[in-house]
């Protein structure tokens, strides 16, 4: 379902929960039309918004869309540019290579301040140097593979911050990860598993790791594995690894 949407619908039911898309590509949407409805999703839910965006990677999605492949990096430095400028300015100008936006009064502004949120998702380092180059808030990344690979993303965003003279703590990470519960004590080495796999004190000990590597927010995501289709089951088992995350 489309997540701006579905986010409002949240927003009304709940108080205190953060209300955040992961992802929302960007460059399917025109930036002011887009910042009117962060800007509009965090007034609704009283400034609890956050705002993950990222490129894309498939070229049918941006056939169907009607969007241009190339260039796609150049774009989005303009998308970013611009709403921060919407979200920010009184009157927000703007005149790039692939967006433009006269002089004009747009609303309405987020509460949060200087403006919502922002996270990008990705795993190339231009994303990284985009981070840094903008003063985001940081990087929205996803456990896909052995911790290695997500050392060297931390690593690199540090890096990122430290050549442009910035504060490498000032970027945070949100991190997405897909438990996967097993009922039954594997028997397996400990370092031969897939990370957050395993038992719940298996995983709790992933979680740790991740909190050491300087990850600032952990979400669990219930996806793809069956165990999960019992919510009871989920949110007991939700409870346990949140433990391990404090």
């Amino acid at each position: 379902m489309d997540p701006l949407q579905t986010l409002g619908y949240l927003a009304g039911i709940t108080e205190r929960i953060a209300l955040g898309t992961s992802i929302i590509d960007m460059l399917f949407h025109n930036p002011v039309i887009l910042g009117r409805s962060l800007a509009t999703l965090d007034i609704l839910s009283k400034g609890r918004t956050i705002c993950g965006l990222g490129l894309g990677w498939s070229k049918d999605e941006y056939d169907v869309s009607n969007v241009p492949f190339n260039h796609r990096g150049e774009r989005a430095d303009e998308m970013i540019d611009s709403l921060k400028r919407i979200w920010t300015n009184d009157v927000v100008e703007f005149d790039g290579h692939y967006y433009h936006i006269p002089a004009s009064k747009i609303g309405p502004k987020p509460i949060q301040k200087p403006h919502i949120p922002v996270y990008l998702g990705g795993f190339s380092p231009n994303v990284f140097s985009r981070i840094v180059k903008y003063d985001l808030n940081g990087w929205l990344g996803v456990l896909a593979g052995p911790f290695e690979y997500l050392q060297n993303s931390v690593t690199s965003i540090k890096e990122s911050a430290k050549k442009a003279n910035k504060d490498p703590n000032n970027f945070r990470i949100i991190l997405l990860t897909y438990p996967n519960i097993i009922d039954s004590k594997d028997s397996s080495d400990q370092n031969q598993r897939m990370p957050m796999s395993g038992t719940v004190e298996q995983i709790g000990t992933d979680v740790e790791k991740i909190k050491q590597m300087g990850i600032d927010h952990i979400v669990f995501g219930y996806n793809f594995a069956p165990v999960y289709k019992d919510v009871s089951n989920l949110i007991d088992i939700t409870k346990q690894l949140s433990k391990f995350a404090r």
